[in-house]
């Protein structure tokens, strides 16, 4: 009898070590016929790389080019650097169910750059949130990192002062379109006067298509893009040589991408997206595109959003295409589904016109549901008096695109954003930045929220223009709070 319990005893024990060491998947993303998950036992966090297990599911099996075997399941172990939004994946498994391995493989690939709205971008997304926070704590170290920010502060603005008594090399001075960074007075006279408001406004520029929107669609959020130019070696590797985890492509579609990076100007203007890149196709052939000019809506009893958005240390980043930020705990719920935080991000001019009218500028707050849905709140800011989370956000833009600030000591609260009204409209749309995924679920308040004539010419100095054309509504059905 002892042995026998001793047995059972062991093969216990066994079980329950095996059960242990099993992968706990966590579903992030699911559409287009394939779900996104990751394992978050398996996070190993190094400074701002963070290593991680990751699946892809799809609805359909591929054929493995190597066995000839099909496969539904796609493993990987990927190195993602949060600062400069690059990837590397370490090692990648095949499988053709959860219990049945195809075969695996060591990636001997190099690091590539994330492209906005891949299957990586959403996971590099979510595995480089800010870390949660409790308010109070968060409250208190911001008032202990009160005198250090007012003291910061008074040094910008003496160094500001400085560089505007510097002569501006010629080069510099002949460029009308030159950066905020090395020519801080160039543009404030231009940029002060208030834009027109009409539909028919005249590009910002020469030679750039009429604008009026990265990040998320549904997801990125194009927000959610690198803004950096990848080579044409890279942009021509194979989805499974070695550089992105998870991207299934033919060879056809992943030959495309990287030859001219989208823009609002030039080739890579909203007219030329979806020639960019074959996953681009959408920016062109869809019903349901955005921003729309919203007119003849519906007035009926809208369900109040409930917002749950909290203070929170955040992550900023000029990518490229926007400013971006990154906060904690944030959400809001509607219509029984609840929708996460993932991105907030800026747009001169606003994008939705109401009515025929375009507004100074506009906030997105770009949102995703645990089955992968997207939504996104666009608030429309107008001139008047100074925003302080705004300025908080203004106070820490990056010097360089591309390289992320992330104060350990300063907070945020979205929720400072809103306007005090909780009107809206809401339509079906799509993301206003490639590859302008459709099926966005988009809520504009109708409220504007003001900003000062100081905190719009600074982001203008920046971006004079990321906004995208206005799309056909196409019959959209448009319902707005009475």
């Amino acid at each position: 009898m002892r042995p026998l319990f001793l047995v059972f005893a062991l093969a216990g024990t066994l079980a329950s070590s095996l059960s242990a060491a099993a992968p706990s998947w966590q579903n992030i993303s699911t559409d287009a016929g394939r779900r996104i998950e990751l394992d978050r036992t398996t996070l190993k966090r190094t400074g701002n790389v963070v290593e991680i297990l990751s699946r892809v599911t799809l609805e359909r099996e591929l054929l493995d080019a190597q066995t000839g075997t099909p496969y539904r399941i796609i493993e990987a172990t990927t190195r993602y650097d949060c600062a400069t939004r690059n990837a590397k994946t370490i090692r990648r498994v095949y499988r053709q169910s959860d219990k049945e391995t195809l075969r695996e493989e060591m990636v001997p690939g190099v690091e590539l750059p994330v492209r906005g709205g891949t299957l990586d971008d959403r996971v590099l997304r979510e595995v480089c949130r800010p870390p949660k926070g409790d308010p109070l704590a968060l409250a208190k170290a911001a008032n202990e990192a009160a005198g250090d920010l007012q003291a910061a502060n008074a040094v910008m603005i003496k160094n500001a002062v400085a560089a505007d008594q510097q002569a501006v090399t010629k080069k510099i001075a002949d460029t009308p379109d030159a950066s905020i960074r090395p020519n801080l007075k160039a543009q404030v006279g231009a940029s002060s006067a208030p834009l027109p408001v009409s539909p028919s406004s005249p590009p910002a520029s020469a030679g750039s298509l009429p604008v009026v929107k990265a990040p998320a669609g549904a997801t990125q959020y194009a927000q959610r893009s690198s803004g950096q130019t990848r080579s044409s070696k890279a942009a021509t590797r194979p989805a499974n040589s070695g550089g992105y985890m998870l991207e299934v492509l033919p060879a056809s579609v992943s030959a495309l991408s990287g030859r001219v990076a989208w823009g609002y100007e030039g080739a890579g203007a909203p007219a030329n997206w979806a020639q960019l890149d074959a996953r681009n196709a959408v920016c062109a052939s869809g019903k349901r595109q955005s921003p729309i000019d919203i007119r003849d809506g519906i007035k009926v009893d809208l369900e109040p959003i409930r917002f749950d958005y909290r203070p929170s240390t955040f992550r900023i980043v000029d990518n490229g295409h926007t400013i971006s930020v990154n906060v904690g705990d944030s959400r809001f719920s509607l219509t029984g589904k609840t929708y996460e935080l993932d991105d907030i991000h800026f747009h001169r001019p606003a994008e939705m016109l109401i009515n025929g009218q375009r507004h100074e500028m506009s906030i997105h707050l770009v949102h995703r549901s645990l089955d992968g849905a997207v939504a996104v709140v666009a608030l429309l800011l107008e001139r008047g008096a100074e925003h302080p989370e705004i300025q908080t956000l203004w106070n820490y833009l990056p010097l360089e695109k591309n390289t992320p600030v992330q104060p350990p000591k300063v907070v945020i609260n979205p929720g400072r954003l809103l306007p005090e009204s909780a009107q809206y409209y809401t339509f079906m749309g799509s993301l206003t930045t490639p590859p302008c995924t459709e099926g966005v679920t988009w809520i504009v308040m109708k409220q504007p929220v003001q900003v000062s004539d100081e905190q719009i010419r600074i982001f203008s100095r920046l971006y004079r223009n990321n906004a995208r054309p206005v799309q056909a509504a196409n019959e959209r059905l448009i319902k707005e709070s009475r």
